[in-house]
This record gives structure tokens, C-alpha cells and sequence, in this order.
């Protein structure tokens, strides 16, 4: 059991996110931020408390992980640069992993699911995924910037989807709609076993997105797919709007 890597894993691309500590596949401790707290001001706490919860320390650990993005312009600079910090610290490897897959790995297998994220101003990150019964999270196509109305539509031929993530909850009655308008079934709780069913399923919402930033990072981990500090880069997939305001 020892011998299993341990994991320090934390998410701040979504608002609140979560900070993890796992053995392999073994949960040992989590945090989840505060939605209305920074965090800047809760992400070490958290990681301290989970570590002494945990009864480990920062020397124990094998990987840092964290969500690379899309998400929060404040909250991925937050919690990259504190994952680069303690991976060049302390000289131990990290990992990025795409928000977005994340989101849809937290939502069970499935041939197709649209991972949305609310993007500020009215908008959406969204990106279309496969998940198989493993774990394994494919991508089909690329990360985006769109409405929720443009998002639903890019995805509006597809009979048979799982959707995800808060963008989902959120939108969730956009979803709906436009699913009847097409005739096409729409359910917000679908047993596992009938996944395969024609229809468009909304998935609960994850309640803590950084344990499976834990599990994508394992497996990069097991492939040595992993880096170090200076490998670790966000996906922002838009420009701020430092640079959208610029001349």
C-alpha cells in the first residue's frame, strides 16, 4: 500500500473548488473552498489541513496535480503558480489537467459528454469527451468559448449525450428546452446501466472536482506523462479581459 504514489491534487479553474490528498486510488483527506473566500486566501490552509489529516507531509508526496484550465483567469494563476512553487521547491513532478476533462470523468462513463463551465459574462467553456469504463477520458474535438445557446447547438445533432459540470446545472434549462424542440429525450437522473439509451442525460453536478483531477493525474503518473515546474502551463482557451481591453 506504501508503495502506491501519493497525490496532492487541487482545482481553483472552478468557483470554491478543492484540495486532495490520495494513496493510488485511495481517498486520504480533501478540502472544499469556500465559494465566496479566494483562493488565494483558502488554497495553503486547505492544503495543511489535508495534509495533516492525512498524518503526511509535503515530502511524502510523488505528484502534484492540478487543473490547468480553461476556468478562472485569478483562480488558475492562484493554484498553478502555488503547484509550481512546491514542485520546483521541493523538486518533486507535477501535472496539468484540462478542467474539462475532468468534469466529464466526474460524470461516469459515456460515449459522448459535453463538459460545460460557466466562462463569466454569460458564457461557457465547453468541449465534447468520451469517458470510458476505465477512466480513460478522450477528447473529440476542441476546448471552447461560446454561448450557451451556441454551445447547445454545436452538440444539437448528437441524439445520444451526457452533459456535465456547473455550465450544465446552470444551463440546465436551456438544455431541456432545446432537447424537446429537437424530440429528443431529455432526463436529469438515468441509471447507469441504460447510459446507452438515445437521449440527453444531465449529470449530477461534481462535488469535488479535484479527486478527479487526482485520478487523470494517476494515470499520467503510471504512463510517466508527468513533468516539472517549468511544464506546468494554463489553458485559458480565451483572453482575459486585460487583453480583450488592450489597443
Amino acid at each position: 500500500m506504501n508503495d502506491l504514489p501519493v497525490i496532492l491534487s487541487v482545482d481553483t479553474a472552478t468557483v470554491g473548488g478543492s484540495v486532495c490528498l490520495t494513496r493510488g486510488t485511495m481517498l486520504l483527506a480533501t478540502r472544499l473552498g469556500d465559494p465566496v473566500v479566494s483562493h488565494s486566501n483558502s488554497l495553503l490552509k486547505n492544503i495543511n489541513e489535508s495534509l495533516d489529516e492525512a498524518e503526511v507531509t509535503l515530502s511524502d508526496v510523488v505528484l502534484f496535480a492540478a487543473a490547468s484550465g480553461p476556468g478562472s483567469f485569478t483562480g488558475l494563476r492562484i493554484g498553478l503558480a502555488t503547484v509550481k512553487a512546491l514542485a520546483a521547491t521541493l523538486r518533486i513532478p507535477c501535472v496539468g489537467i484540462p478542467t474539462l476533462q475532468a468534469i466529464a470523468l466526474a460524470a461516469g462513463p459515456s460515449t459522448a459528454t459535453v463538459a460545460l463551465l460557466p466562462a463569466g459574462r454569460g458564457e461557457v467553456f465547453v468541449q465534447l469527451l468520451s469517458v470510458s469504463s476505465n477512466g480513460s477520458v478522450t477528447p473529440l474535438d476542441e476546448p471552447a468559448h461560446l454561448s450557451p445557446q451556441k454551445a447547445i447547438e454545436r452538440y444539437g445533432t448528437l441524439t445520444t449525450l451526457k452533459w456535465s459540470g456547473p455550465g450544465a446545472q446552470m444551463y440546465r434549462d436551456l438544455v431541456e428546452s432545446y432537447a424537446k424542440a429537437k424530440g429528443i429525450r431529455f432526463t436529469d437522473h438515468r441509471p447507469p446501466e441504460i447510459n446507452s439509451i438515445q437521449g440527453w442525460r444531465l449529470a449530477p453536478a461534481p462535488e469535488n472536482l479535484s479527486h478527479h483531477v487526482a485520478t487523470l493525474a494517476l494515470q499520467k503518473h503510471e504512463s510517466n506523462q508527468v513533468g516539472d515546474s517549468l511544464s506546468l502551463s494554463a489553458i485559458y482557451v480565451r483572453p482575459s479581459d486585460a487583453e480583450l481591453k488592450c489597443p
